[in-house]
């Protein structure tokens, strides 16, 4: 049967290769999502009077956090059974498994660690940077399920309405829901909203709302849309709630709780330049008294 009102999505994954190395549109998309952002909060630095000669060492920690924590969120989340019994499996990132949920977490992590390092002696603090890490981790997030579509994976159920994608290289013939396409447009609007409220209102605005806002709005979303997805994995089947949602709450607990905290009682978000000391003129000292010398 023949959809006439759907999208045929027969495109390969595979950009090009040279001999046993091969290039896919989903990590170009991946690495520039952190080139991308790193050059975006830079320009905040430069904004708000902080020095930036530490971004080279921010996209380090910020790419390898996310890239580890992704993949040990897909093992351990996912399907902790084969790959605790099989470790060797877990650096194979090659054949796929990246969650969103772990790359969050790694990204914390790695965020923490570089401000331990460069936080103090640069005047920064560990929420100051990740409210503008938040900013350009949306797009990141955007240009990620743009790749998820490019491999054709993460997709939902069948679906009758005009934009359904027929995914041919997972063997599909009917139309399916691009969820990757639903979730890139809502983080892209994320993306610009947090990068709205930055340019025109961060004198207004409290340090933590920015990373609250973030974590509430694209962990609601996935929330919901994860009630459209295909199981990703077997255990899956059956359950009321898939493993991407509950892991989900959390996150959206977390940044209503850090929005509202924030808003409450959270410091000015924009960075305060320290005072420069009042040096005073040093005072001349008092001349002695003449002594009165005896003849």
């Amino acid at each position: 049967m023949t959809h006439l009102l759907s999208v045929y999505w027969n495109v390969d994954p595979e950009l090009f290769s040279i001999g046993s190395f091969r290039m896919g549109y989903y990590n170009i998309l991946f690495v520039l999502g952190f080139i991308t952002g790193i050059y975006m909060v830079k320009g905040f630095f430069v904004r708000e009077g902080l020095k930036t000669n530490i971004m080279d060492s921010l996209l380090f920690y910020m790419f390898v956090s996310a890239a580890l924590g992704a993949r040990l969120g897909h093992c351990l989340f996912y399907e902790p059974s084969y790959y605790l019994n099989n470790p060797i499996e877990i650096l194979k990132v090659w054949e796929g498994g990246l969650a969103s949920h772990g790359g969050t977490i790694g990204i914390l992590i790695g965020a923490w660690l570089f401000v331990r390092k460069y936080g103090r002696s640069h005047g920064f603090n560990y929420i100051w940077l990740l409210d503008r890490v938040a900013i350009p981790t949306a797009l990141a997030a955007c240009f990620i399920r743009l790749g998820n579509l490019m491999n054709s994976e993460i997709y939902g159920v069948e679906t009758s309405l005009p934009w359904g994608f027929i995914f041919a290289q997972r063997g599909e013939t009917l139309p399916m829901h691009p969820t990757q396409i639903y979730e890139a447009l809502c983080y892209l609007l994320i993306f610009f909203l947090l990068l709205w409220l930055y340019r025109r209102l961060l004198p207004k605005m409290k340090t933590g709302m920015f990373l609250g806002l973030f974590l509430f709005l694209v962990f609601t979303f996935r929330f919901f849309v994860e009630f459209i997805k295909i199981p990703q994995v077997d255990f899956e089947h059956g359950m009321v709630l898939d493993m991407g949602q509950w892991l989900s709450i959390p996150f959206i607990l977390f940044g209503a709780g850090l929005f509202i905290y924030s808003y409450l009682k959270g410091e000015p978000a924009m960075h305060q330049k320290p005072e420069p000391a009042h040096h005073h003129p040093k005072s001349k000292p008092k001349p002695k008294p003449k002594q009165n010398r005896k003849p």
